[in-house]
């Protein structure tokens, strides 16, 4: 005889139905009010962590609690400040991507006075020479001292840099001559052409049949080579699913894309050593790009992690380039690591070399063996004929490139995907929703805690080697550089790179512009007022604690700021529709002035 079932206490329609009015779960649903605020001050553009400085004017001793943006780039720490960073890289890639003209057209020639003084520091040098040869120390003294005199004399006068290096200037190395390496090519990859570099940055014009001119750009996408196969959506040319490397069809949300088919065969250790050193591999091909071409090429792209978690980057590229050449030039381009051999973990971290302060160096833990110093590691790859890079970093073989003409919408979507997850951690730019992509990340991000990142790594030691300049607080696996932390998954530098003669401006110039316009629009004007006692009275800043007693609670100065950016936006909209503009670096009077606010 069975037991007879209990009946649920619950009904099952009454589960998920709405919770009781005046119940903890009801006030439990409700929206918080705190929330709310930090979602209003996010949609106004208002930081949510400002910085306080106190001005105090020295004459009449009044102070005054300024807020400053706080700056962040990354949408975790303040959202705000993030998208006004990245809708203002925005306006420099729009600005300098289709360009017609040059954006540096050079220095000024330098005037009478410049030249003079030029000539008096010549003469300076001469004199010195000449007192050194017949040992008069107390003249070249004197000479010293005028010549600091007129090298300040130079630099008041509006001369840009210095004409000789200063004392010092030189590494940390001391004496010790520097180490150079073969510049000849390997063996195993294509020679390229190598033109006389001309002085444009601009690209070709294309003129039509029917007389029009057009003067397009690219867009150019380059990854990093394949550490083993990886589960991914396949389509034929023809849009057609085709099989993954597993021999299955995968959906856009399988929980196992991006993630290797074979976790035990795919090489984590290439794949955290190209990480590393892919920012020195793009440095690498646009060199080889300009001397190939003959141009001064200029681009301006982001840095971001593929599903498989491998770094690729985007650029706009001004001008357009054959897409030949530029398969030609990716197959040909890489970077040699010429450091000693680190290919096994000798110590791991838990068991690593020790500090000895007697030899003020690192030694075994068990036999106190010292470890071999960075430069004797350096001289034994030297005296050795037969030495192999420890690592040498490629492109792979997908190369994309299209070209793209200024003004259109197709112009619009690739700076945004260009800037897609500019405001993300590498980590964050991809989430890990499934067991295996964790575990892929983790896998990698171990590997990436031991790989050396520098002459000066921590991890050295777990291979046997004192790094350069090695200390008694180097802590190996535990290397402070960003290139080994979870959030970075071995992109630590700059995420945007941007050529130097991309916009002619800095992004402090984009954000004067911008200033610029909007005080334009309204008739604000920044001209001191001579009469005015206050403006021209000197003024004091220090930092001011948000415990202060002249400091309001930070919910209160959102409040307050928030209501200043309605009320600001309301003026900036209505002075735009009497004027019929837009901001600068935008195409359309329509588009967001985020960056201006």
């Amino acid at each position: 005889m069975t037991a007879p079932t209990l009946a649920p206490l619950v009904p099952a329609e009454t589960a998920t139905a709405a919770p009781r009015p005046g119940s903890r779960a009801a006030r439990m649903a409700l929206p918080r009010a705190i929330d709310t605020l930090k979602q209003l001050a996010t949609d106004h553009g208002v930081c949510t962590r400002p910085v306080l400085l106190r001005r105090t004017n020295l004459t009449t001793g009044l102070t005054e609690v300024v807020e400053l943006p706080c700056g962040a780039t990354r949408e975790d720490k303040c959202p705000a400040c993030a998208t006004r960073a990245k809708r203002l890289r925005q306006v420099q890639i729009r600005e300098g991507w289709h360009r017609t003209s040059e954006p540096a057209p050079g220095p000024d020639p330098a005037t009478p006075q410049q030249r003079a003084l030029i000539e008096l520091r010549a003469h300076l040098e001469l004199e010195r020479a000449q007192a050194e040869l017949t040992s008069r120390w107390e003249r070249v003294a004197e000479i010293d001292q005028a010549i600091t005199e007129a090298e300040h004399a130079i630099s008041a006068e509006g001369l840009r840099g210095t004409l000789t290096p200063h004392a010092g200037a030189d590494d940390d190395q001391g004496d010790a001559p520097r180490r150079v390496r073969s510049t000849k090519r390997r063996e195993d990859v294509p020679d390229l052409p190598r033109r006389r570099v001309e002085p444009r940055t601009v690209g070709r014009v294309y003129t039509a049949p029917d007389g029009a001119t057009y003067q397009p750009s690219m867009w150019l996408t380059l990854t990093l080579d394949s550490y083993g196969p990886v589960h991914a959506v396949r389509r034929a040319s023809g849009g057609k699913p085709i099989p993954c490397a597993c021999k299955r069809v995968h959906a856009d949300d399988d929980p196992v894309i991006g993630t290797p088919v074979d976790p035990d065969r795919y090489d984590y250790r290439r794949a955290a050593w190209d990480a590393v050193h892919f920012p020195r591999l793009l440095d690498r091909f646009w060199q080889n790009l300009r001397r190939a071409e003959g141009w001064n090429v200029q681009y301006a792209g982001c840095v971001e992690p593929q599903r498989r978690l491998a770094p690729h980057a985007h650029f706009a590229i001004r001008g357009t380039i054959p897409r030949a050449m530029l398969l030609t030039v990716a197959a040909a381009t890489y970077h040699q690591v010429w450091w000693p051999a680190a290919g096994e973990l000798v110590y791991q971290p838990d068991r690593a070399p020790v500090w000895d302060p007697d030899r003020t160096g690192w030694v075994d833990p068990d036999t106190r063996a010292p470890l071999a110093a960075w430069v004797d590691a350096l001289d034994a790859l030297d005296a050795d004929p037969d030495a192999t890079p420890a690592h040498v970093v490629r492109f792979g073989e997908q190369v994309n490139a299209k070209g793209v003409n200024g003004g259109t919408r197709d112009a619009e979507r690739t700076i945004g995907y260009i800037t897609k997850y500019l405001t993300k951690n590498a980590a964050d730019c991809h989430a890990e929703t499934t067991d295996p992509q964790r575990r892929h990340a983790d896998r990698l991000w171990r590997q990436l805690r031991v790989t050396p990142c520098s002459d000066r790594c921590a991890n050295w030691l777990l291979y046997g080697i004192q790094p350069k300049n090695a200390h008694d607080k180097l802590r190996p696996g535990n290397c402070k550089s960003k290139v080994h932390q979870r959030s970075t998954l071995g992109i630590g530098g700059r995420r945007i790179l941007v050529s130097r003669d991309w916009s002619g401006k800095t992004l402090a110039d984009h954000r004067a512009d911008a200033h610029a316009w909007v005080k334009s629009l309204l008739g604000i004007t920044d001209t001191p007022d001579p009469d005015d006692p206050e403006q021209a009275a000197p003024v004091a800043w220090e930092l001011a604690r948000p415990d202060d007693p002249d400091v309001p609670p930070l919910q209160h100065r959102i409040l307050r700021a928030v209501a200043q950016r309605i009320q600001r936006r309301q003026q900036l909209d209505a002075a735009r529709q009497l004027a019929g503009t837009g901001p600068p670096g935008h195409q359309t009077a329509g588009e967001s002035g985020g960056a201006h606010g």
